[in-house]
This record gives structure tokens, sequence and C-alpha cells, in this order.
């Protein structure tokens, strides 16, 4: 009986207990990684080069345009605070605000990207980090003019009260702390938030050994990111051209598949989780501005759905607010309000990749785009493992066939018959 009992009980935990397992995957996992680390630095030997990576921002040493048309968003952060303050002193109407606020934030849009598509000195690295700056930018003054907005509206309601209930009321302009200096308003600006407050969250002080180590940390990580690239991922899409000219369909795939291992290290556990949560609280500590989550677990994401939401909280937490709801308060029902906001992800989407790189091939568009159909099926069939399981497959194989599609037009337009790009 004692053999029998024994017996079952480790038949049961065989069943039970996946210890062994687990183990043995993550062993795997990483001498899988080991080897292909080491086939490329046998291979190329090391291609880092920090000097390189100036390069990509500087194609005249004597042209800056990217930095000048940072230097230039100035001015449409100083119109939107004009506004605000003329609008705040009932100066202007309310419909010329609102037309004066449409023209500021359509020419933070359209302004960098004429200047990316008529200058030649601007490079592609330098063109993206420029329109993210601009889109940032758009996003927090779109917030700062709602926000204001509403506590107009609320003003004008509470002052229409008293007046039913005849009660004295003397009036008084309504000037909010951002539209009274604009030391506030480029606090918003440097804030790590897209949402505008009149007042936020303060910290007591800035804690200087915390910062130290995240300076470090950002520092680090962004090296590695750096080094990952040229050293991994440059060498893997140069040699992905031929087979795309060729056709070559089993080459292709096998180049789809490396490159689907350097991408999920470097854009979703680096830059995501790594880079975006040390510059958070990097810049919550200088502003002493109390540190809002910006980071969820995604690893057990069971639904396309949940990732999308979580992947970026500032974004998510935006379209919420400014885009989502107040559409839902207008009448659009929730699915349409639902397709608008993966419509507006994907137009930003394109926005920062065809613009740097001078070409129009939608592909960023139509991958977020796809998104939509996936998010309905994985949350109709598919639940729990199955469901977290497809949510990996379509990052780990969409992203790279993008990425592919994106380089391999780049490189047929500016380099077919010519060098090879860097």
């Amino acid at each position: 009986c004692h053999r029998v009992q024994e017996s079952l009980l480790s038949s049961s935990s065989g069943f039970s207990n996946y210890r062994g397992i687990l183990n043995w995957c993550v062993i795997m996992l990483v001498l899988s990684n080991a080897r292909l680390f080491l086939e490329n630095l046998i291979k190329y030997g090391i291609l880092v080069d920090p000097i390189q990576v100036v390069s990509l921002f500087l194609k005249d040493p004597y042209s800056w345009p990217a930095l000048c048309l940072i230097i230039v968003s100035n001015v449409f952060i100083l119109a939107a605070l004009h506004i605000e303050r003329r609008l705040a002193m009932e100066t202007i109407s309310e419909k010329v605000g609102t037309l004066l606020h449409t023209l500021n934030l359509t020419s933070i849009l359209c302004f960098p990207v004429v200047v990316v598509l008529v200058v030649q000195s601007i490079t592609p690295v330098g063109s993206t980090f420029t329109l993210g700056i601009h889109t940032i930018l758009f996003l927090k003054l779109f917030s700062y003019r709602d926000v204001n907005k509403w506590c107009r509206e609320l003003r004008q309601r509470k002052a229409q009260t008293l007046k039913r209930s005849h009660s004295y009321c003397q009036p008084s302009t309504l000037i909010h702390p951002s539209t009274s200096s604009w030391c506030g308003m480029y606090y918003f600006v440097f804030a790590p938030t897209l949402c505008y407050e009149l007042n936020f969250p303060r910290s007591p002080r800035i804690r200087k050994r915390f910062l130290l180590r995240r300076l470090f940390e950002m520092l680090f990580f962004m090296q590695l990111l750096v080094g990952l690239i040229q050293q991994w991922m440059v060498p893997t899409i140069q040699n992905s051209m031929k087979p795309f000219k060729d056709m070559n369909y089993s080459r292709i795939i096998e180049r789809l598949l490396k490159l689907a291992v350097s991408i999920r290290l470097l854009f979703l556990f680096i830059p995501f989780y790594f880079l975006n949560r040390k510059k958070a609280n990097v810049v919550s500590n200088l502003m002493q501005v109390k540190l809002i989550n910006f980071y969820f677990s995604l690893r057990n994401s069971e639904t396309v759905t949940y990732f999308w939401q979580n992947w970026n909280i500032p974004v998510h937490r935006w379209c919420i607010r400014h885009f989502y709801k107040p559409m839902l308060k207008r009448g659009v029902k929730k699915g349409m309000a639902q397709t608008a906001v993966f419509f507006a992800s994907a137009f930003f989407h394109e926005y920062l990749v065809s613009v740097p790189l001078k070409m129009f091939r939608l592909w960023a568009f139509m991958g977020m785009m796809a998104q939509l159909p996936l998010a309905w099926f994985v949350s109709k069939f598919l639940r729990g493992n199955y469901g977290n399981a497809a949510v990996w497959i379509s990052l780990i194989i969409g992203q790279p066939i993008a990425v592919l599609m994106y380089v391999h037009d780049y490189y047929i337009l500016n380099y077919e018959g010519g060098e090879r790009p860097d």
C-alpha cells in the first residue's frame, strides 16, 4: 500500500509540477541566444562604434535642421499660452480661440513634415526624433486646450446657477496657474505626462542618490541598446536585401525569424521597460512630480486589446481622456470609438515612420489596423494561455515584417545599383 501511494503521488506530481520543464526551456533559450551572439561575433567581428551614432543625427556638421526644428517648437508653445491668456481674459471669443488653437495644433504636425521633406541635410533618425518631439507637444497642447476649456465651461455653469438663484456674483476672469506665467506652461511641457492638470501632485524633495542611480541605469541601457542594434540588427537587415530582391522565400523567412529575436529584445524589453521607466523616474524626480505608474505587466496579456492599452500608459490615458470619452459623450458607439482610437494610433505610427524615410508605403498603418480583427478574434475565441500565445506571435512576427518592408523599400529607392546603406 505504501508503494502504491508513493507511485500515485509521483504520478500526480508529474502532471502539476513543471519546474524542471521550465528550467530546461530557460537553459535552452539562453544557450540558443548565446550561440547567435557567438556566431555574430565570429562572422562580423565587433561592429559597435559610438562615433557612428553621431552620423545618424548629423549629415552635415554645419547644418543642424533637427535641432532647429526643436527650437522652433517653442513658437507653438508660446502661441498656445497666448491664446489661453486671451480666452481667460475674455478678449477673444471661444470660436476665435478654437480656430486659433486648431491652426496652431495643425502647424505643429505639418510644419516639421514640410521641413523634413524639403531639407536634404536632415537624416532619417534626426527626423524621427524631431517628429516624435512635435507629436508629444501636439498631444500636450491638445490636452492643455481641452482642460482650460472645460474649466471655463464649469465657471460659466456656476455663474448661470448663481443668476438663477438671484445671488450676487462679482464677475472675474479665470486665470489658471499655467496661463498666468510661461514658467507654469514649460513645467507642463517637460512633465512626464501628456494630460494637463491645474495642479500636479508634487513630491517634497529631490532624491539625489535615487536620481544618480536612475541616470546611470538609463545611460547604461541606452548604450546597450545602441550596441545591440549595431552588432545584431544592422547586419541582419543588410543581409536581407538580396533575398528580398531575388524573392528567395526560404532566405526571407530565415532573415525574418532571426530579426524577430533581436526586435523583441531591443524594442520591447530594453526601450519600453528600462529606458522609458528610468527616464520617467529621472524627470519626475528632477521636477518633483509624484510618479504615476507608467508600466504594467505585459508578458501575461491574454488579449491584444489589453496589451496595446498598457503598452504606453501616458498615451493610453490621453486617448481615454481626450479622444475616447468625448466621442462616447457625443453618442458615438463604443466599437466605433475604439476603431477611431486605433485609426489615430495607426496614423501617428505612419507619421513617425514614413515621413522621416520620405516614402509612404503605409506598412505601419496597415499593421496597426490589422490589430483590430486580430483583437476581435483573440477576445472572441481564445482565452488564457492561448490568448497570450496569440498576442506574442502577433508581436514577434508582425514588427519584423514591417521593419523589413520599410528597409527594403528604402534600399530600393535610395541605394539600388549603388552602395549599400549604413
